[in-house]
């Protein structure tokens, strides 16, 4: 009887114990909240492009600071902070990009963005057109729940603020590979890393994933084709490269729907810009293609990449022309390794209120950068549903345009996502 007593009461003290920890780390996210949400309101009204985050790494180095963290400054406008606990534990990376788009905001929200800036030598507007500012108040809030219950978890958490996840400039070097080469991912080094997209046209609250490949690679291509250039009354006394231009990119096109098996993953090759000719009579020596390629599949990718090259040459070599191509990889195929994804599961489930909350997901031709983390450490990368309300998901308007619009009422969940890997997550 008194065996009886003593495991009931052990029982008990066990269940309080976890529902005090719980009710505890409830209400610190419902008090972080308010100031996430006006975060991330402030960093829409205040977008910055890629590798110039200067005010943006600022105020996030700046906070991070006043938590007690050891922060530091990395990839030219990105920030690491290191959350030690004491205790033996497991390392676990949580990434948030920071960076804004090329894009003029076409909205009246009282926070809205009419900031203007220069890109690659062009005057565009900016805007945060991706959620990116959503991300870095997540993380920042996420933070300030982790150091507050510090005494609640085991081991060292990393925070990565990454700039340039849109790309760097012409020229330049940024994004997740620069983090890295200076040294994100190492003093210490994580046992996983994850990460969070917010989705527009996802369910709000709801979370989105894929175990294995989920986005896809992206490669840059350029092809420039050199013709003959002639009166334009006399196509035959020249070589006309924008009439091998478009055989070319109707070619592109007999790749993805002939000579790829779709079957075992999805392939986009798209043509994003031609430019040739400088008057209406005149057939120009030159034109210049330049397009990204999309892919789920390492082999499959390197397949595309050879027949893109042997397609356009040989349409070129056809009709008296020459073709330089030439490709620039832009991001891996981001992967979520299995058996992370098993074990995250029922904490990202915890996270956002239950298993139906949880929802498997397809692939995704979009791509991220992400992607290069999980080539140095176990990564698991999903989405967080922000749509409006009142709309469906196929009128939600499109990531990267002027309407892009998310609700901020349930970052929450996101925040609470974050913890909870990291409190569950065993080596």
């Amino acid at each position: 009887m008194k065996k009886t007593i003593l495991l009931f009461c052990t029982y008990f003290l066990i269940i309080n114990c976890t529902t005090a920890q719980s009710n505890n780390y409830e209400n610190v996210v419902a008090a972080i909240m308010p100031k996430v949400v006006e975060w991330r309101r402030d960093f829409h009204q205040n977008p910055e492009l890629s590798n110039r985050e200067f005010k943006t790494q600022e105020k996030i180095y700046s906070y991070l600071q006043t938590l007690g963290l050891e922060v530091t400054k990395i990839a030219k406008t990105g920030v690491k902070a290191v959350l030690k606990t004491n205790k033996p534990g497991p390392i676990i990376a949580l990434r948030a990009d920071i960076d804004a788009l090329p894009v003029e905001e076409r909205n009246e929200l009282s926070f809205k963005s009419t900031l203007k800036s220069t890109y690659n030598g062009a005057a565009v507007s900016v805007m945060h057109a991706c959620g990116h500012d959503a991300h870095i108040a997540m993380l920042m809030g996420t933070a300030t729940v982790l150091t507050q219950l510090k005494n609640e978890i085991s081991g060292t958490v990393v925070f990565l603020f990454q700039p340039a996840e849109e790309g760097a400039p012409s020229g330049e070097e940024g994004g997740a590979s620069l983090m890295i080469k200076e040294g994100a991912l190492e003093n210490p080094k994580p046992d996983a890393i994850f990460g969070i997209h917010i989705e527009s046209f996802g369910d709000n609250g709801k979370i989105y994933y894929k175990p294995e490949a989920f986005m896809a690679s992206a490669d840059l291509f350029s092809i420039k084709v050199k013709g003959k250039q002639s009166h334009g009354a006399y196509p035959w006394d020249g070589v006309d490269p924008i009439y091998v231009s478009a055989q070319i990119i109707q070619a592109l096109q007999g790749i993805v729907g002939r000579q790829v098996d779709l079957s075992k993953a999805p392939v986009v090759i798209t043509v994003g810009k031609i430019q040739s000719g400088v008057r209406f009579n005149i057939i120009p020596e030159e034109a210049y293609l330049e397009g990204t390629i999309r892919t789920l599949d390492a082999k499959m990718r390197l397949a595309v990449l050879d027949k893109i090259k042997h397609t356009a040459t040989s349409i070129a070599a056809a009709s008296g022309a020459t073709v330089e191509v030439n490709f620039e990889n832009k991001t891996l195929v981001t992967y979520n390794h299995p058996k992370l994804v098993e074990a995250s599961l029922s904490s990202l489930q915890k996270a956002a209120g239950g298993k139906e909350n949880v929802v498997p997901w397809t692939w995704v031709m979009g791509a991220e950068d992400f992607s290069f983390y999980g080539e140095k450490v176990p990564a698991f990368f999903f989405y967080l549903g922000a749509r409006n309300p009142k709309l469906k998901m196929e009128e939600a308007p499109s990531h990267h345009t002027p309407d892009f619009y998310i609700d901020d009422s349930k970052l929450d969940v996101g925040v609470k996502a974050f913890c909870q890997l990291v409190f569950d997550f065993k080596k």
